[in-house]
């Protein structure tokens, strides 16, 4: 059963990881898809040719969420290509660790600019379109880091605790417009940038998540189906922890 047939999806940051996975996953179940990617134009060009190949409408756009203006003409450009925008997924992210006391003010800023300033951006230009059909979903990728913080991470935990206030109050801004608002918060996901890490290590932060394995992009991706899909219709402003019980 193809859960999203017909709709329009715009996925920030898809290019690889768990993005490409919603991606993918969006277009199996027959959802349009547009999508951005910042730099690896040969991943872009690859998927949108795979996406395309299961018979939905999907196009690769290079542009910068944190970026308001490159936010605003994106959409503008996506609502062009495709017409209505039934979903927007702001997956795009990075990561700059450090301790506080080795943190530097770049550090701090570029986190909270590309996860978190990228959110408002894409938020504001999605709104008109959404706010004229009266209906949207919109889903925001924090983490289980932003729920509980973690050391190291300040820049990141903050970016991600800060999408969860902004998408609770945008569920009661844009909730009688029937535009829902909701947050997934990934644990401890596999993906090729985990592959790069000490097996050992992967192997002690698997054995510590109750389901005893790491997630997948698609566990991710599946999740967010169901919130983009009709059958969250009554659900806003929640944080769905997608993390094995990580957090229980």
């Amino acid at each position: 059963m193809k859960l999203l047939e017909g709709k329009n999806a715009i996925i920030t940051g898809a290019s690889r990881g768990i993005g490409k996975g919603i991606a993918e996953v969006f277009a199996k179940h027959g959802a349009n898809v547009a999508f951005t990617y910042n730099s690896s134009v040969e991943a872009a060009n690859e998927l949108e040719k795979e996406l395309q190949e299961l018979g939905i409408k999907a196009k690769g756009y290079k542009s910068n969420a944190a970026n308001f203006e490159e936010a605003q003409e994106l959409v503008k450009n996506v609502a062009e290509d495709f017409g209505k925008i039934d979903i927007l997924v702001n997956n795009a992210g990075i990561t700059k660790d450090n301790l506080l006391m080795r943190m530097s003010e770049e550090d701090f800023d570029r986190v909270i600019e590309v996860n978190l300033k990228s959110v408002f951006n894409m938020t504001k230009a999605v709104q008109r379109t959404m706010l004229k059909q009266r209906s949207g979903s919109i889903i925001n990728m924090s983490s289980v880091v932003g729920v509980k913080g973690n050391a190291g991470q300040a820049n990141y935990a903050a970016s991600k605790a800060g999408m969860i206030g902004f998408s609770k109050s945008m569920a009661l801004e844009l909730g009688s417009r029937n535009i829902r608002t909701n947050v997934i918060a990934p644990g401890f996901i596999e993906t090729e940038m985990t592959g790069k890490l000490d097996e050992k290590v992967v192997a002690g932060w698997r054995d510590a998540i109750p389901l005893k394995r790491g997630g997948t992009p698609e566990d991710i991706a599946n999740a967010c189906v169901f919130l983009g899909s009709d059958l969250s219709a009554y659900i806003t402003g929640q944080v769905l922890q997608v993390d094995g019980g990580m957090l229980t």
